[in-house]
């Protein structure tokens, strides 16, 4: 124990890929929040059009995920993070110039592309610089950078459009974001030293995902799908509820929470594995989601807010350092990229299939529902870690015979 508690998380060059990461959500979660409003404000489009430019962000993103991790791999995961944080600062800086609605939409595509690539070399670089026995702790507080970035980027913007523009607005983000630049060319990333090249061959599937980490990002996939319920209705659920007020607390208490209970569930699932912090997760997911709901007060509305900060917050963490722990180290990137190809494709989909449980039954049982779908998740989770500890049982027996 004393061994593990000398191996440091919070080294320079984990700082360093805390903000990094942190300037680049924070930047992703300003302009997710403002763009929607400038579609329809500004540009005179419906609320639908300002909905696409968030889907066709999030589409490209999925689309070029799976190669990431071989693009990590090919060019070293501090050059791709260092050139696809600049693409994505000179993206941030255009919005200045595009007012037209069809160029905004390539824009915003383009822009997906190098956040996709951004976010899996941050989250493959930090798997790699954590002390292998403290994994689950200082993935935790890296999830961390993304947590502050929900709560710090809507506020920001949203605070910024009641007395300026959206081109000072846009500005400041791309500002934000040179920032990150500036970290990500002063950071040092350890990298194993190069192999004798290979011989080139067809592309293949284990180029793209890792067939160790799909399991359970396949459960991070449901887990996204219920939390998209979150992220897309929640603004609109609180207007109806005539509880917009409360709705700008509702990420802050999410985070405070979360932030509370990060030492303690990242310490449980590196000394007691992950079961003992996850299942309890993933009800308290579920019980923040019944309890949303159920919503008539503020005090109901953020106390939703509290429960799925506490469950959702530590699920992210957990789930991706196991998708990181079941492949080898040298395939970290991969293995990150195949967990956040699922995850976003899991925030996709609901977002598209809760929509339409929204237009049809109603905001409330469009949360009743999506916690009810949390015990498909339960389910599915029992039954990935038991068919790995029959893989490992059935392993572990081999050996012993040899």
């Amino acid at each position: 124990m004393n061994q593990t508690e000398k191996q440091p998380i919070w080294t320079k060059g984990f700082i360093s890929i805390f903000l990094i990461n942190f300037f680049l959500f924070l930047t992703f979660y300003g302009l997710l929040t403002s763009l929607p409003i400038y579609v329809v404000n500004d540009l005179g489009r419906s609320s639908v059009d300002g909905g696409l430019i968030v889907t066709i962000f999030l589409l490209s993103a999925i689309f070029v995920r799976p190669f990431s991790g071989k693009l990590l791999q090919d060019f070293r995961k501090k050059r791709m993070l260092m050139i696809s944080m600049i693409l994505f600062t000179v993206c941030s800086y255009m919005y200045l110039w595009i007012d037209n609605y069809a160029l905004l939409l390539v824009l915003r595509f383009v822009h997906g592309i190098w956040f996709s690539i951004a976010t899996t070399a941050t989250g493959a670089i930090a798997a790699d610089m954590v002390p292998l026995k403290r994994r689950g702790e200082g993935l935790g507080y890296f999830v961390m950078s993304t947590n502050f970035a929900v709560v710090c980027g809507p506020f920001l913007a949203l605070s910024l459009l009641q007395f300026t523009s959206f081109t000072t607005l846009f500005f400041i983000l791309a500002f934000l974001i040179t920032i990150g630049v500036l970290f990500t060319a002063f950071s040092k990333v350890n990298e194993a030293a190069r192999t004798a090249p290979v011989e080139k061959k067809r592309l293949q599937v284990q180029d793209l995902l890792d067939g160790k980490a799909l399991p359970i990002a396949l459960v991070g996939s449901l887990v996204a799908f219920a939390y998209s319920s979150v992220l897309s209705f929640i603004s609109m659920y609180a207007n109806e509820l005539k509880l917009l007020d409360a709705a700008s607390y509702f990420f802050v208490v999410f985070a405070v929470v979360m932030i509370a209970s990060r030492p303690f569930s990242g310490r449980l699932f590196d000394t007691k594995g992950p079961n003992i912090v996850i299942y309890p997760a993933l009800v308290f997911f579920m019980v923040g989601l019944l309890l949303l709901s159920m919503s008539q007060t503020t005090f109901m509305f953020l106390l939703a807010g509290a429960f799925i900060g506490l469950g959702y917050g530590t699920i992210v963490p957990c789930f991706q350092t196991l998708a990181v722990q079941s492949t080898e180290h040298s395939r970290s990137a991969h293995a990150t990229a195949t967990f956040f190809t699922l995850f976003d494709s899991g925030i996709a989909a609901g977002s598209f299939i809760l929509g339409i449980v929204a237009a049809q039954l109603g905001y409330q049982t469009l949360y009743l529902l999506a916690g009810l779908f949390l015990i498909l998740a339960i389910f599915m989770y029992k039954y990935v870690q038991s068919r790995k500890k029959t893989a490992s049982s059935a392993l572990e027996l081999k050996e012993s015979s040899l």
